[in-house]
């Protein structure tokens, strides 16, 4: 594990809360480095992205982030370890820790067997892949400057990855959780590790449309083994995943409704042991979700 003091220097960076984003990638970077630019403004702690084989890489689009903030942290939510060697990403991330002072957070996961095959790896055995990946990026030398090496966090859901992060990482960024699933993460690290659960919302307070809205989001994530086996190991049935996921299961995953609702939410992950909450806001539009972040921070949640 890293050493206490680097621990707290990073949850000290990171804040309470945070914003978690893939649909930025997507837009041009002169938008992107304005809406990260305002996300900074309002008081959010970091920034969190996305990495998808259609999306900008990881690294390169946290450089375009870290060039238009200050004091933002950017972190990456998951850099997919299939995606680039060890070697590769222990240097990128050191590069960019040394070049925008210590603002960076290497965000790292095992993706999901569909994704790994379409790259031409094996997926069989993903905790001994990530255990792997991490003994080849200690054994990394690198060359350049460098105040600290860049912290870095696995993406966990399960007691194993859990304790893998706790092991040989700062922390863990669980996502598609719940709070329950928060308090049994912050037990399986132990009272020290950065935990940083992701929390999906949707302002909205029409619940048919809300939750017609969060059923699109987690249409994928309904079919990916990773997350439905670990929304089974916390007690939802079988019947509450099938036909995108009962009412409770919609509810318990997606805070939907008034800005307090969602505060009230963020706020119970932390009660049950998170350090700090990434906040996803679904919206039509890019401009649809920095308008709804900024609501959010106009009713204090960056204080919490």
């Amino acid at each position: 594990m890293a050493g206490t003091d680097e621990v707290a220097a990073l949850k000290r960076r990171l804040g309470r809360v945070g914003v978690w984003t893939s649909t930025l990638s997507g837009e041009p970077a002169s938008f992107e480095r304005e809406a990260a630019a305002e996300l900074e403004s309002l008081g959010y702690g970091a920034l969190w992205i996305g990495e998808t084989p259609k999306s900008k890489e990881a690294l390169t689009h946290a450089a375009i982030l870290l060039g238009a903030t200050r004091r933002l942290t950017i972190a990456t939510g998951i850099a997919n370890i299939w995606a680039r060697d060890a070697v590769a990403a222990v240097n990128g991330a050191n590069a960019l820790a040394e070049a925008y002072d210590d603002r960076f957070v290497l965000g790292l996961g095992v993706s999901h067997a569909p994704a790994v095959s379409a790259r031409g790896h094996d997926y069989r055995k993903p905790v001994s892949a990530m255990r792997a990946y991490l003994d080849a990026m200690d054994a990394t030398q690198y060359e350049g400057p460098l105040p600290q090496p860049a912290p870095r966090l696995l993406a966990a859901l399960r007691t194993r990855m859990l304790e893998l992060a706790a092991e040989r990482a700062h922390g863990a960024h669980p996502y598609f959780v719940t709070p329950e699933h928060t308090a049994r993460a912050r037990a399986a690290l132990g009272p020290d590790p950065v935990l940083a659960p992701e929390q999906t919302v949707v302002l909205d307070t029409d619940p048919e449309r809300a939750r017609r809205t969060a059923r699109r989001f987690m249409q994928l994530y309904l079919g990916l083994p990773n997350y439905t086996n670990n929304l089974r190991d916390l007690g939802w049935s079988e019947e509450d995943l099938a036909g995108g996921g009962s009412d409770a299961l919609v509810d318990a995953i997606v805070a939907w409704g008034e800005p307090d609702t969602i505060i009230e939410r963020v706020r119970a992950h932390l009660d049950a042991g998170a350090d700090h909450v990434c906040v996803q806001a679904l919206a039509d539009t890019p401009r649809d979700m920095l308008a709804d972040l900024r609501v959010l921070a106009q009713v204090d949640i960056v204080t919490l």
